[in-house]
């Protein structure tokens, strides 16, 4: 438990980090979401920017490091005329129906808070894919936290 404390601590610290550097060159339970597969970001020529966000099992809450990646995408997207697809995903356990369902619940809590933060709700577009498009196979928890996801597709 408190090793699961260190690693937030430690992963919300890096993020931070990131957004400070950034910044000066241009519910159901509680949940750990960490970043991934970082694209290049074209409005600024060296900036990268996380297009997915992690959940844990049976989880669309999001936390503190979810939401310093996310306020960095709203920055980006206010104001701008740019449509951005929310992919809701889930991992393989679970009915299927389950899994679409959570998967939507997941891309819905990312596109809300967006929208709170000044991004035109009419330019996300919310797609649950459920377990149907893993980003990882096998049936072990590696495998799982790296489909319980959603991603930012501009």
């Amino acid at each position: 438990m408190i090793t699961k404390a260190i690693k937030q601590g430690l992963t919300l610290a890096v993020v931070m980090s990131f957004l400070v550097g950034c910044s000066s060159s241009d519910n159901k339970g509680t949940e750990t979401a960490t970043t991934g597969t970082a694209v290049t970001d074209t409005s600024s020529s060296e900036a990268t920017l996380s297009n997915v966000v992690y959940f844990d099992f049976d989880q669309y809450a999001l936390t503190a490091e979810s939401r310093a990646v996310l306020l960095a995408h709203a920055d980006k997207l206010k104001g701008a005329s740019v449509a951005v697809r929310l992919e809701g995903h889930a991992d393989e356990r679970g009915s299927r129906e389950y899994n679409m369902a959570l998967g939507e619940k997941r891309a819905n809590a990312v596109r809300d808070f967006l929208v709170t933060q000044g991004v035109n709700g009419s330019s996300l577009e919310v797609v649950s894919f459920g377990e149907e498009q893993p980003a990882a196979t096998g049936s072990d928890e590696a495998s799982w936290s790296q489909n319980r996801r959603v991603e930012v597709k501009y």
